[in-house]
């Protein structure tokens, strides 16, 4: 195992939740529908809780985690400015947002788990499967208000 490259999969890990918490605090201010704001702020906690995990397993691997975004990141939020604001906060607009949003956080622990197998113990494959399945059941949560979205229309 290359503690150097589990730092570096874990704060990959970080960033893809710092986006989400960004995403989401940009959805967050672009609606007014109080339930989508409680929907937002329960996703932000959702990365919150899997950063603070991850931020506790880089410290004790001796690393420092990282607190930024990505450039990707940046221009996911970006993009969903831009899209609300031109669809006048389309409820279906912020979620399709935010699904893609979703998407990309995925395939970022997908990635990691797949690709990275000799450097992540069978503890911290563990922690990352857990935080994944988190994620997905908020995925899912936007997937359902998109289908009911969509069956109303």
């Amino acid at each position: 195992m290359n503690k150097g490259k589990t730092v570096d999969v874990l704060n990959t890990l970080i960033v893809i939740n710092n986006d989400r918490i960004e995403g989401y605090e940009t959805a967050s201010k672009e609606t007014g529908e109080e339930s989508l704001k409680a929907l937002f702020a329960d996703f932000q906690q959702t990365s919150r809780h899997c950063k603070a995990e991850l931020m506790r397993e880089v410290g004790s691997l001796g690393g420092t985690p990282d607190e930024g975004t990505r450039v990707t990141g940046k221009f996911f939020r970006v993009w969903m400015d831009v899209k609300v604001a031109l669809s006048g906060n389309d409820r279906k607009a912020i979620l399709d947002s935010c699904e893609y949003g979703e998407k990309v956080a995925a395939e970022t622990y997908t990635d990691a788990l797949k690709d990275n197998e000799e450097d992540i113990t069978t503890q911290q494959a563990t922690m990352l499967n857990a935080q994944q399945m988190l994620l997905k059941a908020d995925f899912l949560k936007i997937e359902k208000l998109r289908e009911m979205l969509m069956a109303k229309n």
